[in-house]
């Protein structure tokens, strides 16, 4: 099954019968929107590049039904970041763009993601996602080969000769970089990586680690829930395992999640219906919780009393996220992906796939729901035009943390609160430190609670500059390699720098860089900062505080 972004695009070499090996200049694992830009960006600067992606998906989460972007300050968004968000905005003043409502319609409930000033667009359709990265990978006429996961790397010393993917290909490359969401080039390559969470020690950050049981009341529950079935044993979706002392480290994984697209329209509405998979006995903890709240439950609105976080999008479509102590966040589920093997992944993949559609199927049907919010589900269904060679449910699930790599600077807490400024800033980030819960558990007293999201001890929306330096491993362990969304990180740094904007603004200066590099045949660690920030100013990157207003208390 071809993915239909590939399919419509004639310009994009595809793997139809690749030679036993290829050689570029520039050689990217992942397909996700930050690899696209990396690409492209490295092809603008004069180089020659593929990007390898292991799924028939290309985009991420950005075509993957996170239409609902993590902005943070929006000045702090440069260079092929926010032009990607422009031309959303383009496509969206164009008449024939809205078929289900009009453009004035949209901006009357969402004129907060819309910013005419600067025309920057920050909500969009998966499918429009996908239109805008594909011109501009058919602009810089960009090789794009799918379907190519990665089986081996091949090193000399510190330096990466190449890599070949499971169908035997092989691909020589002078620079490298790993933009997937899981690290799986970086860590092939040997280069040091982490899972998990850092103790509060470690690094000196107040909010790591375990978080305490009072810091922690957002999706949190908040009424007293005793999680055992008639039989005596936990219920579906509660761990087994200790919670922790406050503040220490541990290997778990904050919750992945589906972005869901759906739509209110009948013309373009395909009903939820009972999966082929469904166990109710999944969402008995959910029941629970619904019929202690009564009449204070509802299937959105504010966080504390919604079920689903849902996000209009254009053209009568939505971005739903978690929104409750039992939502869409999927918590504990997940701990084997990042390191798990290719049957364990797509164990967990599916697994997702049927407790979200089973989800949305129990909020429409059971009743133990009230009717009121079974009514309104009902109103939802899957739409046609989304999705369409993936039974219009996204491929994409949401990796918010898996690897991270352990480079030449860890960006900590510290970096994104206090100390935000670098001599060697290539980009810069600004939202809050968002940890979703990682386990839900039995407290002292007997009740369900979930742990792991600080966000009562928010730092907030405050812009900081990122280095160069958490893009690079150690010159030991890689001296050609870039990773720029497994960066450099603790838990704590990494839950602000994970935002989709980011990654894509990290990609882009990676770009740059790796054609710097191969120009000028250095170690990536070698790449001169100041011509390379030249370049990426000139490219319209945002590099400084002082330039962007909310960036300095």
């Amino acid at each position: 099954m071809r993915c239909s972004l590939i399919s419509l695009l004639a310009t994009l070499s595809l793997a139809h019968a690749a030679p036993a090996e290829q050689r570029f200049d520039v050689v990217i694992y992942g397909g996700t929107a930050g690899g696209i830009i990396s690409a492209v960006a490295a092809a603008q600067e004069g180089a020659s590049v593929v990007v390898i992606e292991p799924t028939r998906h290309i985009g991420g989460m950005v075509t993957g039904g996170l239409g609902w972007t993590d902005i943070g300050i929006q000045q702090s968004i440069g260079g092929m970041s926010r032009d990607f968000y422009r031309r959303i905005y383009a496509h969206y003043e164009r008449p024939e763009a809205w078929k289900f409502e009009t453009r004035e319609e949209f901006l009357r409930r969402m004129p907060r993601m819309v910013d005419h000033a600067d025309r920057v667009w920050w909500a969009v359709e998966p499918s429009v996602a996908s239109q805008v990265l594909r011109q501009l990978v058919a602009d810089a006429k960009v090789t794009v080969l799918t379907g190519q996961p990665l089986k081996a790397v091949h090193k000399s010393g510190s330096h990466i000769e190449a890599l070949t993917t499971a169908g035997g290909e092989v691909f020589r490359g002078r620079v490298f970089i790993d933009a997937t969401y899981e690290g799986d080039l970086l860590a092939m390559a040997g280069v040091p990586f982490r899972v998990g969470r850092e103790s509060r020690a470690e690094f000196g950050e107040e909010l790591a680690g375990v978080v305490p049981e009072a810091w922690s009341t957002r999706k949190q529950w908040d009424v007293d829930i005793r999680p055992y079935g008639p039989d005596g044993k936990l219920l579906f979706g509660v761990q087994e395992t200790l919670r922790g002392e406050d503040g220490s480290g541990d290997t778990k994984v904050q919750a992945y999640n589906y972005r869901i697209c759906l739509t209110d329209v009948p013309a373009n509405r395909l009903p939820i219906g009972r999966p082929a998979s469904y166990d109710v006995s999944r969402y008995e903890l959910l029941a629970l919780y619904i019929g202690k709240k009564g009449d204070a439950i509802n299937l959105t609105g504010p966080l504390r009393g919604s079920l689903l976080k849902i996000d209009p999008m254009p053209n009568r479509k939505t971005d739903i996220n978690d929104g409750a102590p039992f939502s869409t966040d999927y918590i504990g589920a997940n701990w084997a992906y990042p390191e798990g093997s290719p049957e364990t992944r797509e164990r967990i993949l599916r697994d997702h796939r049927d407790y979200t559609e089973g989800l949305l199927y129990f909020l429409g049907h059971d009743e133990r729901v009230p009717e009121r919010i079974r009514e309104r589900m009902q109103r939802w269904g899957y739409p046609k035009d989304e999705f369409v060679d993936h039974g219009h449910w996204t491929p994409q699930l949401y990796i918010r943390e898996a690897r991270r790599m352990v480079g030449a600077y860890v960006m900590t807490q510290n970096d994104i609160q206090r100390n935000r400024t670098k001599p060697d800033a290539v980009g810069m980030g600004s939202y809050n430190a968002d940890s979703h819960h990682i386990q839900r558990i039995v407290d002292r007293n007997g009740f369900v609670r979930n742990e792991g999201n600080p966000n009562d001890r928010a730092i907030g929306h405050i812009a900081y500059e990122i280095p160069y330096r958490c893009l690079t491993p150690k010159r030991n362990d890689a001296d050609n390699l870039f990773a720029t969304f497994c960066v450099s990180a603790s838990h704590m740094g990494f839950s602000s720098v994970r935002m989709e904007p980011v990654f894509m603004i990290l990609s882009e200066s990676a770009g740059v860089a790796a054609a710097m590099a191969v120009r000028a045949d250095v170690a990536v660690q070698d790449v001169p900062v100041q011509p390379l920030q030249d370049r990426l100013l000139i490219r319209g990157q945002r590099l400084r505080l002082d330039t962007v207003t909310g960036g300095k208390k």
